[in-house]
């Protein structure tokens, strides 16, 4: 099982920074991909950015040059600097840890992080 805690949500004006702060713990086999979801209320969850433990990192068409991912995979810890921030990034962020053998992965999630862009 694995324990994912995030941090770093709040309050923020347009064109704002914040940086979310997950860390992974418990029992886990080998966390591949870490990454950050984000949700608002009647639509799905869609990524925000992943970032495996060695190859490419992916972002949303929609934060690219605005959102950095970075992680620490000896302390199992992802960050999301979000600059330039817009009304329309206000939902609720999760952390996503993909652990297992390529290809079978199981999904754990963080319970989740409110952001709020507003002026």
């Amino acid at each position: 099982q694995v324990q994912l805690v995030e941090s770093g949500g709040g309050l923020v004006q347009p064109g704002g920074s914040l940086r979310l702060s997950c860390v992974a713990s418990g029992s886990f086999f080998n966390i591949n991909i870490m990454g950050w979801y984000r949700q608002t209320p009647g639509k799905q969850r869609e990524l925000v950015a992943s970032i495996p433990r060695d190859g490419l990192i992916i972002y949303a068409d929609s934060v690219k040059g605005r959102f950095t991912i970075s992680r620490d995979n000896r302390k199992n810890q992802v960050w999301l600097q979000m600059n330039s921030l817009k009304p329309e990034d206000t939902a609720a962020y999760y952390c996503n840890a993909k652990d297992g053998p390529l290809g079978n992965y199981v999904d754990y999630w963080g319970q989740g992080t409110q952001v709020t862009v507003s002026s």
